[in-house]
């Protein structure tokens, strides 16, 4: 299931390198949200029918009073046709957006333009006309942009996650000296489950969570493990053998048990990473698409045996762990052909 998922990330962002797009599904709103509908129209007729009443005689009211209750009925009219359009635009476009983080951050601005709007529409209603709502909201934008820099880039930041996405919820990220999964991405802030860490010698998740300023994006080297065109890294195993082992038993051996272990999963992706590096300058590197044994001279008497292969970044803890207990067991079954560091 797990790799299904992964196969279809790797396919939308392959579909949105090239451009290309994808025929959106069928539109089909659930009973919840037709009462919702129902009751935004209900409302607005409610509101239509007391606006032509107040245009009669029949209500007895004062007749200063009416323009005011028209201007805040037509209002508080408007307020519920954004809150419908809003509900309209979730219900048969954002919520078929199969994208969970595409998803998730599209609802952030659609609800956040809805507020903003509400918010013009209010001041409107405050200060009896547009023009004069439209310069009360900047002169407050204005005066809070200086009371409110750090939150102001912040926002910003949100914004630029938004357009460039470095990262998004689900991603496994580093940025300046935190790291971790991304669990929420807020207008001021993102949120990381944190693993590794100060406690941990393993990539696994501390227990701890971290939050920092979404400002930070925009002044600091951001890593990300989890890109849906390639949402693997490069991992590797180190022995220490002797250098009078049979190192080309050693080198057969490691590469077969990772090989083994890995299947022909790690030879697909290898296929997707070249075709990107196609596109770019450094199309001359060579990838393997099998793992690749290395030896090299290590600072003391020994030599290091290298396997290195691809891995999920949120999983290589666990990979790491079980190659090793394969790898070991091949090798300790030929103690005379792979001298390993004794106490003696």
């Amino acid at each position: 299931m797990e790799q299904l998922k992964e196969q279809e990330e790797i396919k939308t962002g392959l579909k949105q390198t090239a451009g290309t797009k994808e025929i959106s599904p069928k539109l089909v709103a659930n009973r919840q949200d037709k009462l919702w509908f129902g009751s935004y129209i209900l409302i607005l007729l409610g509101m239509l029918a007391l606006y032509y009443l107040l245009n009669s005689n029949i209500l007895p009211l004062d007749a200063e009073y009416i323009p005011s209750l028209q201007r805040w009925l037509v209002g508080f009219m408007l307020i519920v046709l954004v809150t419908a359009i809003s509900k309209s635009i979730d219900v048969y476009w954002i919520n078929q957006v199969e994208n969970k983080p595409a998803r998730y951050n599209l609802a952030r601005v659609l609800n956040l333009v809805t507020v903003l709007v509400i918010l013009i529409i209010g001041l409107s209603l405050v200060f009896a006309s547009w023009y004069t709502a439209l310069v009360s909201f900047g002169l407050l934008s204005l005066i809070l942009g200086f009371a409110l820099q750090t939150p102001i880039t912040s926002l910003i930041g949100w914004i630029y996650l938004l357009v460039r996405q470095p990262y998004q919820v689900g991603d496994r990220i580093q940025i300046g000296s935190a790291q971790g999964d991304v669990i929420d991405v807020s207008y001021l802030d993102t949120t990381l489950w944190e693993f590794g860490g100060p406690y941990l010698s393993t990539q696994h998740p501390s227990g701890r969570v971290i939050k920092f300023p979404n400002s930070l994006v925009l002044n600091q080297t951001i890593y990300n493990y989890s890109w849906p065109l390639i949402p693997y890294v490069w991992n590797e195993i180190k022995f220490q053998v002797a250098y009078d082992s049979d190192l080309e038993f050693i080198s057969q051996t490691m590469q077969q048990v990772v090989e083994e272990a890995l299947g022909e999963q790690m030879m697909d992706l290898v296929l997707v990473y070249r075709e990107l590096l196609k596109q770019t300058p450094v199309d001359e590197l060579e990838i393997r698409e099998r793992p690749v044994v290395h030896f090299r001279a290590s600072e003391n008497t020994w030599l290091e045996a290298i396997v290195r292969y691809l891995v999920h970044p949120k999983e290589s803890g666990r990979v790491k762990t079980r190659l090793t207990k394969k790898l070991l067991e091949k090798l300790n079954a030929e103690p005379e052909r792979v001298l390993f560091p004794k106490s003696n």
